[in-house]
């Protein structure tokens, strides 16, 4: 037995292990989950070579910092080998006072992790973002709401470093946002149906603010595009995110071009504010703004905070006993 666990607390199994762990990284990295079981197994490796030379290894029952040192690296190994498991990185675009209803992106999620994103539930009550010189973009503050387990509404302002935290999900804002067109789908013996076209990030996508969608019962798809008649952000001045007010909205439809009125300071009725197309009738119905979030979701985070610091006090508690034994100037 003993043989056994000095042969897996050997430095040559470490050195494998680092070889391991270094393919595990590549595959992971070229996965399109960001996770691979190469990478767990190499972490559990490293973690069964280290547990066993701590236990074959009397240096570090002696060594009682150094023991809790490499009780506290163990730790880590295997904290980062279940957050790999059990985290999941995912995008998410909210329309400005819409509720988000779980609809995710999963641009990466461990193969243990059990989404629960579907009982999750805030409102954008829409956000603010001071812009620099150069359209360098400064502190974005984003009001959301939600209703918590108890019933309790609660409200906050989150932004690029200040999550909202919903059952462990946390929602970042990001810089992709933009603007939102919402439109009345009219079809002869049907219910109205309202939605929302997200066009491209903005102001990134200055030139480009243009969408194409399938209407429900049709088969074509319509394009749509913003025409701005002023520049919101100036490039050479500090500016703030807003919605336009003179624009114009152009429809495409096959071969066929609609051009919604100017707009600037102007209401218009429903009939001037749509299109008629072959399956009924498109009606414009006002712009709001819609944020992108970053979701991520890691139970070890906390964890792995307090076992790094574990580990770095560990390692001062061995200095400070290794230098302090001998005066420094002896």
């Amino acid at each position: 037995m003993m043989r056994l666990l000095g042969w897996l607390g050997s430095l040559r199994l470490t050195l494998a292990a680092f070889v391991f762990l270094g393919a595990g990284i590549l595959i992971a990295y070229l996965n399109e989950s960001h996770t691979s079981p190469w990478l767990v197994s190499s972490l559990v490796l490293l973690a069964v070579n280290l547990l066993a030379a701590i236990l074959t290894r009397p240096y570090f029952r002696q060594q009682k910092p150094l023991l809790l040192f490499h009780l506290a690296l163990l730790a880590l190994i295997l904290l980062i080998a279940l957050g790999r498991l059990t985290y999941l990185n995912g995008q998410a675009e909210v329309v400005q006072e819409t509720e988000f209803a779980g609809d995710v992106l999963v641009t990466g999620e461990g193969v243990w992790h059990r989404r629960t994103l579907d009982k999750l539930r805030f409102i954008n009550h829409g956000f603010s973002i001071a812009y620099g010189e150069g359209l360098y973009r400064l502190q974005t503050r984003n009001r959301v709401s939600w209703v918590d387990a108890a019933g309790q509404r609660h409200q906050d302002v989150i932004g690029d470093h200040v999550p909202l935290v919903l059952d462990g999900y946390r929602f970042y804002t990001t810089s992709n946002k933009g603007f939102a067109l919402i439109f009345d789908w009219l079809r002869p013996g049907q219910p109205i149906i309202r939605g929302s076209i997200n066009l491209p990030s903005y102001p990134v996508n200055s030139t480009g603010q243009a969408q194409q969608w399938v209407l429900p019962g049709m088969t074509e798809p319509v394009w749509v595009m913003l025409q701005l008649d002023e520049e919101l952000i100036k490039e050479d001045q500090p500016g703030e995110f807003r919605l336009p007010t003179n624009y114009r909205i152009v429809v495409r439809y096959l071969d066929q071009r609609y051009e919604l009125p100017d707009f600037s300071g102007r209401d218009l009725s429903p009939r001037q504010r749509s299109v008629e197309l072959p399956g009924g009738r498109l009606v414009y119905a006002g712009m709001r703004s819609w944020m992108g979030y970053k979701v991520t979701y890691d139970p070890t985070l906390y964890w792995l905070l307090a076992v790094a610091v574990l580990a770095v006090l560990a390692l001062g508690w061995h200095f400070w006993r290794k230098f302090n034994a001998t005066p420094w100037n002896a």
